[in-house]
């Protein structure tokens, strides 16, 4: 059974199952697939093995080993997975707002956003979260099981926390005395 459990998450790649499929793929019930799932895990606890089994998304996946990420990067070299500051930034206010419009995005970055939705969407990140309530019914976004997988997440609930009390606003006035003092450098 554990070579079956093995088989299909291998075959369903990153998209991974969660309990309640494989227990209906297997014909088993879920406390079955409990086990077999510690027991596939235990399999890849070796130390020669490559990959392992994680819960992401509440779903269950075959992924690589941290510690061969080396060699995983070398042969993905060609291809550029990165994600710009702009990126992040705009997937960090999706993630902590969801679901959230594109004005409202762009209320918070303080620019327009619709290129960077576009970009996020086709990699998969976000996706349309259906029609906001608001005038003209503009489109919601919220993030992917993509997006939880990408950093490694379970949940949203593993995003970390940010208190506000602690970040600092700075006024138009503060920022162009900050901006002044990099370019010339001069001191108060």
């Amino acid at each position: 059974m554990v070579s079956i459990l093995e088989s299909i998450l291998f075959a369903i790649g990153e998209e991974g199952l969660d309990i309640n499929q494989i227990s209906n793929i297997m014909e088993i019930d879920e406390e079955e697939v409990s086990n077999l799932i510690d027991k596939l895990t235990t399999k890849y606890e070796d130390k020669d093995s490559g990959i392992e089994l994680k819960l992401l998304g509440n779903k269950y996946k075959l992924i690589t080993k941290a510690k061969n990420i080396d060699y995983i990067k070398k042969m993905t070299d060609n291809v550029s997975n990165t994600l710009s500051k702009s990126a992040l930034e705009t997937l960090a206010i999706i993630a902590y707002n969801e679901p959230i419009t594109r004005l409202q995005i762009d209320e918070l970055r303080g620019v327009n956003s619709s290129q960077m939705l576009r970009n996020l969407l086709s990699k998969g990140f976000i996706e349309d979260d259906g029609k906001s309530d608001m005038p003209g019914k503009p489109i919601l976004y919220k993030t992917t099981n993509h997006f939880l997988d990408y950093f490694g997440l379970s949940t949203k609930n593993d995003l970390p926390k940010i208190n506000l009390d602690d970040i600092e606003v700075l006024d138009d006035e503060d920022l162009f005395l900050s901006k002044y003092k990099e370019k010339s450098g001069i001191d108060e």
